[in-house]
């Protein structure tokens, strides 16, 4: 059976989702949440892509019996028009897994509501702000407890990114601590022109962000620790934002407990990649720049002749991520897996 989904939030990252969902045979998106769009809108957005292109299929929609519905490749899709996730009728629908994705019900209490309406599960699309369980696809994602799991995190596109590469590190040479820099590029949250950032905290945050690098927090290095305990308090890391639509790259920068040469560890990235993570961690070896990542479908993507070590026990990893499409994708992916548990 596949993970039946509904989608909270037609934005970015849900209606990548969506597209992603529709792709995997395993998923089924049966319903949107979307108070702010018209159907005349939504059609639109999904057609349309600046980044991803236009979509590659069939997309209109209808009225019936008052219910907006989206009608994708000749398949109907509810339409709900709801500010609180509570009053979503899910079940009506029978949508099981609920993808958050509007940034705004981070928490748990919050995402949970979503199953007053009739879901069983929620996945939010962020980091989340409190004690939620987070799964990354590849590293931790078989951990998942479906007797206590009602709200679970997809961590965010630069965990997802970090954590395979991290793992495979740690898992044969062991990481003694290290630093990360993400390479990353705008999103939504940034300002087109100067101005003040959202909540007025982050003042480098609220400049142009066609016009400018601008240094940024992000937890992602930190979150790993979540996912793999035995790096908790051993990485950390900071955020380069840069004027490129999508793509980004970690730079992962750390110190190894057994001592390795750099065709050692590219070894064993190379059988993960062939082998456990096969379809979250990829390499290349040829002379690429970033939109050549553009809807590649893979979460970590390391480039092996980036990487340099000043010794055997000190060295830097490369690795690239479309911040969008990959981490659609892996959402998608912990629907299914889940499914499988139930």
């Amino acid at each position: 059976m596949p993970a039946v989904l509904g989608i909270n939030g037609f934005g970015r990252i849900g209606r990548l989702v969506f597209r992603a969902a529709l792709a995997n045979p395993e998923a089924k998106v049966v319903a949107i949440n979307e108070p702010f769009m018209d159907l005349a809108y939504m059609v639109y957005q999904l057609k349309y892509d600046s980044v991803h292109k236009r979509f590659p299929g069939t997309v209109a929609s209808k009225q019936d019996g008052g219910k907006d519905i989206l009608i994708v490749n000749g398949q109907e899709i509810r339409v709900f028009r709801e500010k609180d996730p509570a009053s979503i009728p899910w079940g009506e629908a029978g949508a099981t897994y609920v993808c958050e994705s509007t940034g705004i019900f981070t928490e748990k209490a919050k995402a949970e509501l979503h199953i007053k309406g009739g879901a069983k599960r929620v996945i939010i699309s962020a980091p989340p702000k409190d004690a939620v369980p987070i799964y990354v696809v590849g590293v931790n994602h078989t951990e998942f407890n479906p007797a206590a799991d009602t709200v679970v995190s997809n961590a965010s596109c630069t965990t997802n990114c970090l954590a395979p590469l991290a793992k495979v590190v740690h898992e044969n040479f062991g990481i003694k601590e290290g630093l990360m820099t993400t390479v990353h590029a705008m999103t939504a949250t940034q300002l087109t022109v100067d101005g003040p950032s959202r909540g007025g905290k982050d003042w480098r945050g609220g400049r142009c962000a066609s016009q400018n690098i601008i240094p940024s927090a992000t937890g992602a290095a930190k979150a790993v620790g979540k996912c793999l305990p035995a790096l908790n308090g051993k990485l950390t890391g900071m955020a380069f934002r840069v004027p490129t639509p999508d793509v980004s790259v970690v730079d992962l920068t750390c110190a190894l407990e057994k001592p390795a040469k750099m065709d050692e560890i590219v070894a064993k990235i190379k059988e993960a990649a062939g082998g456990s993570m096969k379809g979250v961690l990829d390499f290349t070896d040829e002379e690429v720049v970033s939109t050549d990542f553009v809807t590649c479908p893979s979460s970590s993507i390391v480039d092996i002749s980036a990487g340099i070590a000043l010794n055997d026990t000190f060295v830097k990893l490369v690795s690239w991520y479309d911040n969008e499409w990959g981490y659609s994708n892996r959402l998608v992916d912990l629907a299914c897996f889940m499914s499988t548990k139930e």
